[in-house]
């Protein structure tokens, strides 16, 4: 673990250097301990891959102070892993269909491989939320399989409908709201996945694992899925 100064008021902590779940987890759970532990000493907690990015509060401690209480707090990180670590797995439901999945044409070619294919692949996969940015609620998913993987657009769209399942490089995401976005899009869910009316804003958190579930026309629509 390495702690950064950034500015006068905050700083990173460096859990590990790769992408990978198990670091996803550590920061998860560290995220936690430091919630739990240091909230009033914290303004500002942004988790992401294998970092957190702290804002403290200058008035009740200063770096040093806090670079010790860091330490200490998360000296044996790895072992308190293995005993909280997230295990909450959130199932979400995809419709594959051509009405939706803009760019399974692109993918299939890139792939050599058949749309059948493609969402067997995509659905296989237990993936892990590695970060959440962008816009509200949009999770950064991993990894995806490299059987499937693609590069983003070159040229994004300026209008990605919300609920919108897509690929760019390893990696997976929801657009959770309209937005232009550069993602390859290969699928839509009709669940309502950010809520500004709710404290947690989104059902998924860093650390979470998600496994997307496939479904048909019918049950997207009577699911509240549009077209």
């Amino acid at each position: 673990m390495k702690i950064q100064p950034l500015t006068e008021d905050s700083l990173i902590v460096y859990v590990g250097e790769k992408i990978e779940r198990e670091v996803a987890q550590q920061v998860s759970v560290a995220t936690q301990l430091i919630r739990q532990n240091l909230s009033d000493k914290v303004i500002d907690i942004i988790p992401s891959y294998h970092s957190i990015h702290l804002t403290y509060n200058l008035c009740k401690t200063n770096f040093f102070e806090f670079h010790a209480l860091l330490r200490q707090l998360l000296a044996n990180l790895e072992q308190q892993s293995v005993s909280i670590e997230s295990s909450k797995i959130i199932e979400i439901p995809v419709y594959y269909g051509p009405e939706v999945a803009l760019d399974m044409p692109i993918i299939e070619q890139h792939t050599h491989r058949s749309a059948e294919e493609i969402i067997d692949i995509h659905c296989s996969e237990l993936y892990t939320v590695y970060a959440i940015g962008f816009s509200p609620g949009f999770a950064y998913l991993g990894n995806t399989d490299k059987q499937i993987a693609i590069p983003r657009k070159i040229t994004p769209r300026t209008r990605v409908p919300a609920g919108s399942l897509g690929i760019a490089d390893t990696q997976t995401a929801i657009y959770p709201s309209e937005s232009p976005g550069g993602w390859q899009i290969l699928g839509r869910t009709p669940l309502n996945l950010v809520d500004f009316q709710q404290d947690s804003l989104t059902p998924v958190n860093m650390g979470d694992l998600v496994k997307f579930v496939a479904i048909d026309k019918q049950a997207f629509l009577s699911l509240g899925g549009t077209l």
